[in-house]
């Protein structure tokens, strides 16, 4: 049997089909990230905030308030839940995580991570007040989010609660 020839016409049509398709997809061109939802973005504030609580309790606790450990040890088991739900890889170079200071919201609305630190010295006084107002910001922080992370950071806020009114009047 004799193979058959394509002609010429075939030839320079499956051609241009193919320089088409190729041409369609474009230049590939320098891979920017995709935004993050602002879902992870407040997680990634409230993971911010959190290791700045976490700081500030141990700090206490270096100065000898012992009591506070089963405290700090909650919200550390917090951080752990938190950062399940964020993607994986770097945090965004400009993320609030990389600030030592620890602060609390200067309204509440406001994100405690972009107020400057006032009192550099902890105190029982600063770190009750740190709960009551991250607490109180929890129910407005829920709008918008999937269920699950929605129910972690209530129950989160709930903790808070929870240790602002538990925290010993003295250390």
């Amino acid at each position: 049997m004799r193979p058959r020839h394509l002609s010429r016409r075939a030839v320079l049509a499956g051609g241009a089909a193919a320089l088409t398709a190729c041409s369609a997809s474009g230049p590939a061109g320098p891979a920017t990230p995709a935004p993050d939802s602002p879902e992870t973005v407040l997680l990634r504030q409230v993971v911010a905030d959190k290791e700045r609580t976490v700081a500030l309790y141990s700090a206490l606790i270096a100065g000898g308030a012992d009591s506070l450990e089963p405290f700090r040890a909650r919200h550390q088991a917090h951080l752990a839940e938190l950062r399940k739900y964020l993607p994986a890889g770097p945090p965004p170079v400009s993320s609030p995580a990389s600030s030592p200071a620890v602060s609390a919201p200067a309204s509440p609305g406001a994100s405690p991570s972009a107020t400057p630190s006032k009192s550099p010295k902890p105190t029982l006084s600063r770190l009750r007040d740190v709960e009551r107002r991250a607490a109180a910001q929890r129910p407005r922080q829920l709008a918008g989010l999937s269920p699950g992370v929605a129910q972690l950071l209530a129950s989160i806020g709930a903790c808070e609660a929870v240790h602002a009114v538990s925290l010993p009047k003295s250390s």
